[in-house]
């Protein structure tokens, strides 16, 4: 009789058995998304080795601020705001053209660069580091995103003639070694986390999000928005997109 006590404490139902399977497979997730946080980090803080012989890869544009309001009171003030606004093009020659269809045939257009556009996200944490004066001069806004099926806000600065693009020769001065074995797990890791179960896990268990299709996005008072009839775009124009627009912070 305490044999067949012991056995049924022993025995678990079918409901214990999954619910101990499901929290083995959450915490094979968690280490592993723990672990691919880790490597990122290891394979970012590489040291650079300089060349020897340092060589030119084409040109870079970038945003300084314009030499009268540098000259300004307010000089350092705005040269703080771009470190954290500014964008970079590389281009093979002083151009920066790209190939456009006019008309049937292709022409050669000047590629736009434009300043970056700050993320809700950023815009919201201390990491970035807008002061309250800084946020003065930025400007909320909303816009369809054709991707991810949502409008995305964004904070746009609202004085660029403040800045004046400059084109400098792209010198190639030191180089990042591969460490092939890191790289090898990096990628193991992508493959598992990627998938699409384990993505779900993540955004739930981890994020605290399940990214569910009727998510409320926040207050939109006093944001100018575009419909998504403006905002819909042929392969092409999407690709080249990429190009031009500033991607977020």
């Amino acid at each position: 009789m305490e044999n067949d006590n012991l056995l049924s404490y022993r025995l678990r139902s079918l409901r214990s058995r999954k619910r101990i399977i499901k929290k083995d497979v959450e915490k094979q997730i968690r280490k592993k998304y723990k672990r691919s946080k880790e490597v990122w980090h290891i394979r970012k803080n590489i040291p650079l080795i300089p060349l020897e012989n340092p060589y030119q890869l084409g040109f870079v544009r970038f945003f300084v601020v314009r030499d009268d309001v540098m000259r300004s009171s307010d000089g350092e003030f705005f040269e703080e705001i771009l470190k954290k606004i500014n964008t970079y093009m590389y281009s093979g020659s002083r151009q920066f053209l790209k190939k456009k269809r006019k008309f049937g045939r292709r022409i050669y257009v000047e590629r736009e660069q434009k300043l970056n556009r700050v993320s809700s996200y950023s815009w919201g944490s201390p990491k970035f580091g807008l002061t309250p004066r800084e946020r003065q001069y930025f400007l909320k806004k909303e816009e369809y995103c054709p991707f991810r099926k949502y409008n995305e806000t964004y904070y746009e600065f609202t004085e660029p003639w403040r800045f004046t693009l400059r084109t400098r020769p792209h010198m190639i001065t030191h180089y990042k070694p591969i460490d092939a074995e890191l790289k090898k797990e990096e990628a193991e890791l992508d493959a598992y986390l990627e998938q699409y179960k384990v993505t779900g896990i993540i955004n739930k268990k981890i994020h605290g999000k399940s990214y569910s299709w009727d998510s409320k996005t926040e207050d939109t008072d006093l944001i100018k928005s575009r419909k998504y009839v403006t905002c819909t775009m042929s392969a092409t124009e999407i690709a080249e997109s990429f190009l031009d627009d500033a991607s977020f912070i």
